[in-house]
């Protein structure tokens, strides 16, 4: 509990992407003092680090980042240079699991978001997950989720002292049109926000990669102005 604001506090995983922002600003509209925790795991670009700051100074929440290097590992088109990430129809050849997926990153950020918890003091942590409008990652579904709550109550001492730990996930069910909505509604400011996975430097999306074509659609189907900066093409 946060003695300042009396509100519990909550960790908030926290990418610099509209679902993630989306995420914190319902994890406050709860009533929970949000702590937003980014990880710096070797992603392809540091833009959606830059929003990730840009989005917590917006909110008035204090901002850790945490490293990880998760392209020591590679497998990914984020964390390797000798793979492509697929645009257009591309990713309909690669089989349901696009190359994008990251080797065990919501774990090991879900890890890292557990130990940041229980040093606060906090029994809640938030995550941007989504099981609709997705890329198809198994490390966003629901029984994921549901696994890794029980084995973080059995992994800490808060848990065992009887603090017991719960996993937010308030997007998984919602469409990226949805999650715009809520957003909207909650006062996302989205042009703060970078979703896509090949952002140049100064954060412009492609609008070409899986993720950048579900952020368009999404408000599109909301009919909410897209205020994403695309790169000139």
């Amino acid at each position: 509990m946060n003695a300042a604001s009396q509100k519990p506090l909550a960790v908030v995983l926290l990418s610099g992407g509209l679902d993630s922002a989306t995420a914190m600003a319902m994890a406050r509209d709860d009533g929970f003092d949000p702590r937003p925790l980014a990880v710096d795991y070797g992603q392809r670009h540091s833009s959606e680090l830059k929003a990730a700051a840009r989005v917590a100074e917006a909110a008035g929440v204090p901002l850790k980042v945490l490293p990880m290097d998760l392209r020591a590992i590679g497998g990914s088109a984020l964390t390797a240079d000798d793979i492509d990430v697929p645009e257009g129809e591309a990713r309909e050849e690669l089989g349901d699991i696009p190359v994008t997926y990251v080797p065990a990153r919501n774990t090991v950020m879900l890890s890292l978001a557990l130990g940041y918890a229980e040093v606060l003091g906090a029994g809640d942590i938030f995550i941007g997950v989504n099981a609709v409008d997705y890329s198809g990652y198994p490390d966003c579904r629901p029984e994921f989720i549901e696994a890794y709550e029980a084995m973080a109550n059995l992994a800490t001492k808060a848990a065992v002292e009887g603090r017991k730990l719960s996993i937010h996930t308030p997007l998984i069910d919602l469409t990226k049109a949805e999650i715009i909505a809520e957003g909207t509604r909650l006062g996302v400011d989205y042009s703060l926000t970078v979703s896509c996975y090949q952002a140049d430097p100064e954060g412009r999306a492609c609008g070409r990669c899986d993720s950048c074509q579900i952020r368009r659609a999404g408000f599109e189907a909301a009919a909410v102005p897209d205020p994403t900066r695309y790169q000139q093409t």
